[in-house]
C-alpha cells in the first residue's frame, strides 16, 4: 500500500508539473499590440513602386520609413538616384503660400506625376480651409458637406521653383460609366441594357453634371434587355446593388466592358445571355430604414441553366456591329485578352482598354464548360473570320496566360503545361508550331518583356534553382530558340519583378519571411545596377518582434516535399508546451503559405502572439506555380484532398520539437480555408480538437460553377446529340455527426460569393446530430467582414484560448483591446 500511495503522489506531482509547463493563459496584451491599426505606424514602405517616365529610362518612386516620406528620381543610364526634392525646403516654400504649417517628416504631397519636358513635377497639397461651394444638389434642404481647398503646384526639379497653379482646373477623375477610346474621341457606356457613345464634347459636358440635358447620346444596339444587357456580364456574384438601389439606379449610365483597337476605329465585347441562370438572394437586415433584399444571377455547379456568351464586333466608323459565329462547346466561355498595359502609362488621368492584337485582328480563347478543351482563337475584323490557332486538351482543367505577340502577331509565345510543368512554346502566326521555348521541371510564370530584334524572351519562373523553396519566383532570359536561359536576379529570395517598357532595365523587390524586404534595380542582361531599398522595420522590432521560420516536411506519401512556416510567440521559452493551430487555404487557385516577408500578420504573427505555434504548410493539390501533377492532386476529391497532408505536417512537427503539444492541434482558415478547417474537424474528430471556420463553402453544391466545377471537375454526358454535365462532389454536412471538438463557424450575412447558406447548411447538420457548436453571424458583412474583422479576430482569439489553450478567465464583455485601440471621440 505505501509503494501505491508514493506512486500515486508522483503522479500526481508529474501532472502538476506538466499542467505548469502548459500554457494556459492566452496573452491578450501581445496580440493587441499588433493589431493592423497599429502595424501600420510601425511598417511602411517595404517596397519600390516605379513610376517609369516616358521619354526616357528614368523612374520616380516614394519610399516612407519611420523617418517620414522621401521622393527619388533614378536614371539607370549614369547610375544615378537623388531625391526629387530637399523635402525641408519644399515643405517651407508650400508652407508660405498654402498658410499651413508643414514639415520635411510631414508632406502630404498627392497625384504627384511628372509634365512638360519631364523636367517638371506637378502635385497637390489639401489645405485646411474650407472651400467656397456652389450648391448644386436638386435638395435644398440638403447641407452640402464643406470641402478643404486644394492647391495645385508645378516644380522644376533642376532650378527647385516652385509655381503655384492658381487657375489650374485639375481633370476630373474619370467616371466608372466611362470606357474611353484611345484616341480620346469616343466614350463608350451603357444605358438601360443597350450601347451608347458620346464624343469628347459631350463626355466633357458630363463631367461637369451628368444630368445635363444638353448632352447628346447615341444608340449603338437596341435590342439589349434585362439579363442579356451589354454591360454587367459577370455571372459569378452580385454587384452589391439591393433591388431598392438597382430600380433606382436603372436608367443610370453602366460601365461596359470593351476591348478598342488601337486605332479607336472598332471595339470588341462579350455579351452574356444570363436569363436562364437562376436567382440568388441576400437579405440586409440592417439597411435603414428597411431591410433590403439583393437579388442577382448565380449559376451554381451542375446546373443545366447555363449563361451564354457572345462574342461582338462593332465598327465606330460604320456604327454598327454583328455577333461573331464562334460556337464549338456546350456552356462555353468566351474570354478577350487585353493589351498588356505600358508601364509609361500608369500616371496618365485615363488609360483606354485595348485588345491584344493590332487594327486588323484580335485575340481571344473559347473554353468548353469541363476546361478540358481550350481553343486559342483570332478573329479578323475585314472581314470578320474566326481563326483557329492552337488547340489544347487536357484530362483535368487547362489553365491559359495571354498570348506573346511578336513582332505585331507574325509570331506568337504561348504558354502551356501541356508537359506538366508550365511552359513557353513559340508558333507562328497562323498558329503553326515551330519550338519549345523554355523546358524542364520548373514553372515558368509571367511575361515580363520580349525583345523581337534579339529573340529573346524576359519571364519570371519558379523551381528551377537548387536548394531553394520551390516557390521563390525569379527572373530569367532566354532566345526564343531555347538556348541561352540566363537567371537574371540571383540569390535565396522570393522575387518580385517589374521591367521597363523597352526591356532594358528592371526593379527587383525581394525578401523571404526572415528577411529585411530589399529593392535593387538590374539591367535586362542581369547586372545589378544599384540598391535602392532595405525597408525600415526598426518600430516593428522595438516592439520585441522575430521573425517566423521556414520548414519543409514530407507529405503524406513520404515522398513530396511540401514547404511552410512556423511561428512563435515572441516570448517564446522552449521548456514550455504550445498548443499548435495550423492556418489553412488549400488553394488549389493559391496557398495560404507566405514566402516573403508580409504585413499582413492578423492569423500568422498576431494569432501566435495569444501563446500559440500557428503552422501555414503547403498541401498536394495546392499551390498552382509547381508541377501540375501537384496542382491537380485534388481533382475529383476537393474535400479529403488536402487533409492527410495538414495533419501529417503537423505530426511531423511535433514529433521534431518538444514545444509544440500534439494533443493540442486547431485548425482555421478562410473560405476555402473555412471549409477545409470544418472539414479537418469531422475527416479526424480525434486529431483536431477546435476549428474556427469563417465564411467556409461548406456545400460546394451551391458555391459558384467556376470554381467547383474546374477545380473538382464536371462530367460530360453526350447521349443522342444531347450534351448534359454531372457533377457530384461530398460535403462537409453530410459528415456532421463526426464532430467531436470545438467548432466555431461565421459569415456575413449578406455573402454574395461564398453564400451564407453554405454556413446555414452545416450549423442544420450538426444541430440534426445534436452537436453542440458556435455560429457567429456578421451584421451587413460580405465576405472579407470588412470593419468587423478586428470584432471576429478576437472572437477568434477567445474561442482558441478558451477551448484549445484551457485558459478560462471569465472575459469582460467589452472587447478592452479594440476599445483602447479606436480613439473614443463620441
Amino acid at each position: 500500500m505505501r509503494k501505491l500511495f508514493l506512486l500515486m503522489v508522483l503522479l500526481v506531482c508529474t501532472s502538476i508539473l506538466y499542467a505548469q509547463q502548459l500554457v494556459i493563459k492566452a496573452n491578450y496584451e501581445m496580440a493587441a499590440k499588433y493589431s493592423p491599426n497599429r502595424l501600420k505606424k510601425m511598417i511602411f514602405s517595404t517596397s519600390v513602386d516605379p513610376h517609369w517616365l516616358k521619354k526616357s529610362n528614368r523612374f520616380w518612386y516614394m519610399y516612407e520609413t519611420t523617418a517620414g516620406k522621401k521622393w527619388f528620381l533614378i536614371d539607370p543610364s549614369k547610375n544615378e538616384k537623388k531625391l526629387l526634392f530637399d523635402n525641408d525646403k519644399l515643405a517651407a516654400a508650400i508652407t508660405l503660400i498654402v498658410k499651413d504649417p508643414f514639415d520635411a517628416q510631414h508632406l502630404p504631397i498627392d497625384s504627384l506625376k511628372f509634365v512638360k519636358d519631364e523636367n517638371w513635377i506637378q502635385f497637390q497639397i489639401k489645405s485646411s480651409l474650407d472651400e467656397v461651394q456652389t450648391d448644386t444638389s436638386k435638395n435644398k434642404n440638403e447641407a452640402t458637406p464643406p470641402k478643404k481647398k486644394v492647391f495645385y503646384f508645378e516644380y522644376n526639379i533642376n532650378t527647385n521653383e516652385l509655381v503655384e497653379l492658381k487657375d489650374f482646373k485639375r481633370p476630373i477623375r474619370k467616371p466608372a460609366w466611362a470606357n474611353i477610346s484611345p484616341d480620346s474621341s469616343i466614350v463608350l457606356f451603357g444605358r438601360e441594357n443597350n450601347l451608347y457613345w458620346m464624343d469628347k464634347l459631350n463626355y466633357e459636358r458630363a463631367l461637369k453634371n451628368e444630368d445635363d440635358s444638353t448632352i447628346v447620346e447615341n444608340a449603338l444596339t437596341k435590342d439589349g434587355i434585362e439579363n442579356f444587357s451589354y454591360y454587367n456580364t459577370s455571372n459569378l456574384s452580385g454587384t452589391g446593388e439591393s433591388n431598392v438601389d438597382k430600380e433606382k439606379n436603372k436608367k443610370k449610365r453602366k460601365a461596359v466592358w470593351a476591348y478598342w483597337s488601337p486605332n479607336s476605329r472598332y471595339f470588341s465585347l462579350t455579351r452574356v445571355d444570363n436569363r436562364n441562370v437562376q436567382d440568388l438572394w441576400v437579405i440586409n437586415s440592417i439597411a435603414q430604414p428597411r431591410p433590403t433584399l439583393e437579388t442577382y444571377k448565380y449559376w451554381m455547379p451542375g446546373e443545366k441553366q447555363s449563361p451564354v456568351d457572345h462574342l461582338y464586333l462593332f465598327d465606330m466608323q460604320k456604327q454598327e456591329g454583328k455577333e461573331l459565329q464562334v460556337n464549338a462547346f456546350k456552356d462555353q466561355d468566351i474570354s478577350i485578352w487585353a493589351a498588356p498595359d505600358k508601364k509609361n502609362n500608369r500616371d496618365d488621368d485615363t488609360r483606354p482598354n485595348i485588345w491584344l492584337g493590332n487594327n486588323q485582328a484580335f485575340y481571344f480563347t473559347r473554353t468548353s464548360r469541363d476546361l478540358k478543351r481550350i481553343d486559342i482563337c483570332k478573329a479578323w475584323v475585314m472581314p470578320d473570320t474566326i481563326q483557329t490557332l492552337i488547340e489544347e486538351r487536357f484530362n483535368t482543367y487547362i489553365e491559359v496566360r495571354r498570348l506573346g505577340l511578336v513582332n505585331d502577331g507574325k509570331e506568337l509565345i504561348e504558354w502551356s503545361e501541356r508537359d506538366g510543368w508550365g511552359h513557353f512554346y513559340l508558333y507562328d502566326g497562323n498558329g503553326k508550331f515551330k519550338n519549345q521555348i523554355t523546358s524542364g521541371p520548373y514553372h515558368c510564370e509571367d511575361i515580363l518583356g520580349i525583345d523581337a530584334n534579339k529573340r529573346i524572351l524576359y519571364f519570371t519562373a519558379n523551381a528551377r534553382e537548387k536548394n531553394e523553396n520551390p516557390y521563390y519566383l525569379h527572373a530569367y532570359s532566354i532566345h526564343f530558340d531555347g538556348t541561352g536561359l540566363t537567371l537574371l536576379n540571383p540569390g535565396n529570395f522570393d522575387h518580385v519583378v517589374e521591367m521597363n517598357d523597352d526591356n532594358r532595365y528592371f526593379v527587383d523587390n525581394f525578401s523571404r519571411v526572415n528577411t529585411v524586404p530589399a529593392s535593387v534595380l538590374y539591367n535586362s542582361e542581369g547586372k545589378a545596377v544599384m540598391n535602392l531599398e532595405t525597408a525600415d522595420l526598426s518600430a516593428l522590432m522595438a516592439t520585441g518582434y522575430h521573425f517566423p521560420e521556414p520548414f519543409s516536411v514530407k507529405a503524406d506519401d513520404g515522398i513530396t516535399d511540401l514547404y511552410g512556416v512556423l511561428y512563435k510567440p515572441f516570448d517564446f521559452d522552449s521548456t514550455k508546451k504550445y498548443p499548435v493551430i495550423e492556418y489553412v487555404y488549400p488553394g488549389p487557385q493559391t496557398e495560404a503559405v507566405n514566402t516573403a516577408f508580409s504585413t499582413n500578420m492578423n492569423r500568422t504573427d498576431r494569432l501566435a502572439q495569444l501563446g500559440f505555434v500557428v503552422v501555414t504548410v503547403g498541401n498536394r493539390g495546392g499551390n498552382p506555380s509547381y508541377s501540375k501533377w501537384y496542382h491537380t492532386y485534388g481533382y475529383g476529391n476537393l474535400r479529403d484532398y488536402g487533409l492527410a497532408d495538414k495533419k501529417t505536417a503537423a505530426e511531423q512537427l511535433c514529433n521534431k520539437y518538444s514545444f509544440m503539444d500534439i494533443n493540442r492541434v486547431g485548425i482555421h482558415g478562410h473560405s476555402g480555408g473555412g471549409f477545409m478547417s470544418a472539414a479537418a474537424m469531422l475527416v479526424y474528430p480525434d486529431f483536431f480538437k477546435v476549428a474556427v471556420a469563417s465564411s467556409g463553402n461548406h456545400d460546394n453544391s451551391i458555391y459558384n460553377r467556376w470554381w467547383s466545377e474546374k477545380h473538382h471537375g464536371v462530367k460530360e454526358v453526350i447521349k443522342g446529340g444531347d450534351t448534359s454535365f454531372v457533377y457530384s462532389i461530398d460535403k462537409n454536412p453530410t459528415i456532421a455527426s463526426h464532430l467531436k471538438g470545438h467548432l466555431m463557424l461565421s459569415t456575413g450575412d449578406i455573402d454574395n460569393n461564398v453564400h451564407p447558406a453554405n454556413t446555414i447548411r452545416l450549423a442544420n447538420a450538426l444541430i440534426k446530430a445534436n452537436k453542440r457548436f458556435d455560429l457567429i453571424m456578421l451584421p451587413g458583412q460580405r465576405h472579407g467582414y470588412g470593419d468587423m474583422t478586428e470584432y471576429f479576430w478576437w472572437r477568434m482569439a477567445d474561442y482558441f484560448s478558451q477551448y484549445l489553450m484551457g485558459d478560462h478567465t471569465e472575459r469582460n464583455v467589452d472587447i478592452t483591446e479594440m476599445d483602447n485601440d479606436i480613439p473614443m471621440s463620441k
